[in-house]
């Protein structure tokens, strides 16, 4: 479905991103994985897609807040991969506090790479979308960007902040055959929040399907935009019912 097609996923080493970048590679596209200090954990992911589904795939050290790096990296990975039309905005980080507590650094270090981030990717990947006549950008937000989360004032603004990016790039770029969407995943179990126990949260607890979800299920609704040429400007939740 995506043979001969490139996606870039960004935060692509592990829980989310990894398992949106394997399930593209599932679908026949090629895989570049962008990530910053992880790359044992990247390369891992790159083999896999390799030997299980025969695509290409490679990793590039990319911090996505750094303007000229996300350049000087999209151009290398248009120049190693042919078609790149798929962009997942993935890479994310959190620094919870209070707001009363919360420091500068935490709330900018989480901004820049969580919001401007996203917008760093979708710039410097929009000229090559247009050269390929297609393009298909999946944002990853969250719950707590649609509804707030207390402890979260910077992880809630970042995550709220890429559904306006969302929407205004969907309006942008509809003429160009370019789609921009964004999932909304709830209580996801992943190494960001291991430290978060299911049991004992009250976040978790409110979940109708009673469980917390999967990266493969954030994945599954990736492929289902990616793959879907007439949807776009929508925000997806995938929160088990969390959110009705």
């Amino acid at each position: 479905m995506l043979k001969g097609n490139t996606a870039i996923v960004t935060g692509g080493s592990r829980g989310i991103g990894a398992a949106i970048a394997k399930k593209l590679a599932s679908l026949g596209a090629d895989v570049a994985l962008l990530d910053i200090g992880n790359e044992e954990q990247a390369q891992l992911v790159c083999e896999y897609c390799k030997s299980e589904y025969g695509v290409s795939a490679a990793y590039y050290s990319c911090n996505v807040a750094d303007f000229e790096q996300t350049k000087q990296v999209v151009t290398q990975v248009s120049k190693d991969f042919a078609n790149v039309t798929v962009l997942i905005n993935n890479a994310g980080i959190t620094r919870d506090g209070l707001v009363m507590m919360m420091n500068e650094k935490q709330f900018d270090d989480v901004i820049s790479v969580n919001l401007k981030g996203a917008f760093n990717m979708i710039k410097h990947c929009s000229r090559q979308f247009m050269k390929n006549k297609c393009g298909r950008i999946v944002n990853i937000s969250s719950v707590s960007g649609l509804s707030g989360n207390a402890g979260q004032a910077n992880y809630s603004a970042s995550k709220a902040g890429l559904v306006g990016l969302t929407k205004t790039v969907a309006r942008e770029f509809a003429s160009k055959n370019i789609t921009c969407n964004a999932i909304a995943p709830g209580f996801i179990a992943t190494d960001m929040t291991a430290d978060i126990s299911a049991e004992n949260n009250p976040l978790a607890a409110q979940i109708p399907l009673g469980r917390p979800g999967t990266p493969e299920d954030i994945a599954g609704a990736a492929a289902f935009l990616v793959t879907s040429p007439y949807v776009t400007g929508v925000v997806l939740r995938v929160d088990g019912g969390l959110g009705m």
